[in-house]
């Protein structure tokens, strides 16, 4: 058994998030930041175009931080220093002022007409979805496709929500003929992660990055010798410390009537769709002659 941490993981890349990523980014993160550094990420959200203006002396005034304060946010949402973030705050305010960054909605009130709840959620479901793909790391993503195309199993774990997203993922997955597991269950995750091995493939689904049941089978499996996958809003979480590939999801805000349960799946599911065509891709000789029988399995099924 290899000990923890001793095979290389794969980290996030190096490059700087483009500008559309960068309010992604902010809601991503700041909860998990300190009070300064929020007030530092909250003012550059919702204000890009007058931050881009100001010095790292003017913005650490502006919100009652230090520039020690405002360099240590601007790293942390993925810049190499605050010049790099003002260059990207600046692009982001062309946007919006082109029209193709349209400002965040209000939430969903409780005397809210039908109509204006499709109209607010819909438009929260397309921001998720522009959001996770703006922050998905495509080389992380490639190499977890690579892993998976190959597995000789896949086990993946994720609880409420998030299991009936690792349902979905698991039943794409046997439909182009791959072997494939959910598990919701914490003890018969980790009863079935101590029989993964190199070659196979473990995923973890959790939006918070701190979900116990979750985190443990993943980490049986990374001792094991799978390959692992951590599928989290939170890129900072601590099921990332047994994840050899990480990726990220964004979410809307949550509020009182839109829990983070139910603003997290959209972007999993992104996450899961991406996974599944990749796969399919690689695998395509096999997993279209697989998909055609699951197809008139089906259809066979409901002829009367």
């Amino acid at each position: 058994m290899k000990e923890i941490f001793a095979r290389e993981r794969g980290g996030p890349g190096g490059t700087p998030p483009a500008p559309a990523a960068l309010a992604a980014k902010v809601r991503t993160l700041a909860p998990s930041m300190t009070r300064s550094m929020q007030r530092v990420a909250e003012a550059v959200a919702g204000d890009p175009a007058g931050c881009a203006a100001l010095t790292v002396t003017g913005l650490a005034e502006l919100t009652g931080t230090s520039e020690a304060t405002v360099v240590r946010t601007a790293r942390l949402l993925g810049y190499p220093g605050y010049r790099d973030l003002r260059l990207a705050l600046a692009g982001l305010a062309a946007q919006q002022q082109s029209g193709r960054a349209p400002a965040i909605t209000t939430d969903i009130a409780v005397d809210d007409p039908i109509a204006d709840v499709v109209a607010k959620l819909a438009y929260d479901e397309q921001q998720t979805l522009a959001d996770t793909a703006a922050g998905l790391d495509t080389v992380q993503l490639g190499a977890a496709v690579t892993a998976l195309a190959a597995a000789r199993r896949t086990d993946v774990y994720g609880v409420g929500a998030s299991g009936l997203v690792a349902q979905d993922l698991t039943q794409k997955l046997l439909r182009i003929g791959l072997m494939a597991h959910a598990h919701s269950d914490p003890h018969l995750a980790v009863t079935n992660a101590v029989q993964l091995r190199a070659g196979d493939v473990a995923i973890a689904i959790t939006h918070s990055g701190s979900t116990g049941d979750v985190i443990e089978p993943l980490r049986v499996a990374f001792e094991r010798g799978a390959t692992t996958v951590a599928i989290t809003g939170r890129p900072d979480g601590p099921v990332t410390q047994y994840a050899d590939h990480v990726l990220t999801t964004s979410t809307a805000r949550e509020s009182e009537l839109r829990p983070a349960a139910m603003s997290s799946r959209t972007g999993q599911l992104l996450v899961v769709d991406c996974l599944f065509v990749g796969v399919a891709q690689r695998t395509y000789e096999t997993a279209a002659p697989a998909l055609s029988a699951s197809y008139e399995a089906l259809a066979h099924r409901h002829r009367p």
